[in-house]
């Protein structure tokens, strides 16, 4: 069987679309696309550009993935989009290409992006990542595995968002948000750890006691970060998560909410 392509959508020559993909009506493809197997363009997606979609997608109507960048340094070339496997991408997303020629703007798995979110050129989004609507995400931003970002926020070029954090919606993120946190604001402040969200990802109790203790002590003291982060390798039983944590405070360019 192969792909369903509605009478209406127009796919250039040269797309490559694998079988059972459908393509919706007043869908446009570009020659230089690919879509895997099982991916679904509803209608009125938009796909230009260097872009490659994985299996197992659904896009939305008016999506547009792939367009060119909006940085002033785009110099032409081929930069792209990558998306990988079983992505909801709904309404008016528009997921721009990379700025240099041969790099990509990346989405990986299972993430959903709701209506009117935008995701700039070169972020890097990781997998199971929720970005709800009408967030604004600036270029070369990294969102790191099941983090979640709340409704209408705004988030700055260059920045980290951490695995399994969560964003409250209507913040405005000027630095990096360290993994596991819970954080809201204009301007941003942590407001504890995501604990929950750990127990539904299958944490361990002691995971969740290490971040609890590594929130206790960069959040609830005004002592210097190199100073707690010195404290929590000699004083908690470290994990993995805690690791995890550690290194990316060590690792903050742009400094870390707190």
């Amino acid at each position: 069987m192969g792909a369903l392509i509605h009478p209406t959508a127009i796919v250039d020559v040269g797309a490559e679309i694998d079988d059972d993909v459908v393509i919706g009506p007043y869908c446009t493809v570009s020659s230089t696309a690919k879509i895997g197997s099982g991916t679904k363009l509803i209608s009125h997606v938009v796909v230009v550009g260097n872009t490659s979609i994985g299996k197992n997608n659904t896009i939305s109507p008016f999506a547009v993935l792939g367009g060119q960048t909006q940085d002033l340094k785009f110099k032409g070339g081929s930069p792209g989009v990558k998306i990988g496997d079983n992505n909801t991408i709904r309404e008016y997303v528009t997921i721009n290409a990379a700025t240099n020629d041969g790099d990509y703007t990346i989405v990986g798995n299972d993430c959903l992006i709701m209506a009117y979110a935008h995701i700039a050129h070169c972020c890097r989004i990781g997998n199971q990542v929720i970005i709800a609507n009408s967030v604004q995400i600036a270029g070369h931003v990294i969102v790191e595995d099941q983090a979640t970002i709340e409704g209408m926020v705004g988030i700055v070029q260059f920045l980290r968002i951490g695995r399994m954090s969560f964003v409250g919606g209507l913040s405005k993120v000027t630095k990096d948000l360290p993994p596991f946190m819970i954080a809201n604001g204009d301007p941003i402040e942590v407001r504890g750890f995501n604990k929950i969200g750990m127990q539904r990802r299958g944490s361990s109790e002691e995971a969740r006691k290490s971040i609890k203790e590594a929130y206790r002590f960069l959040y609830r003291t005004k002592e210097p970060m190199a100073s707690v982060l010195k404290r929590l390798e000699k004083e908690i039983e470290m994990t993995e998560e805690l690791k995890l944590f550690i290194d990316f405070c060590k690792s903050s360019e742009k400094g870390i909410v707190r």
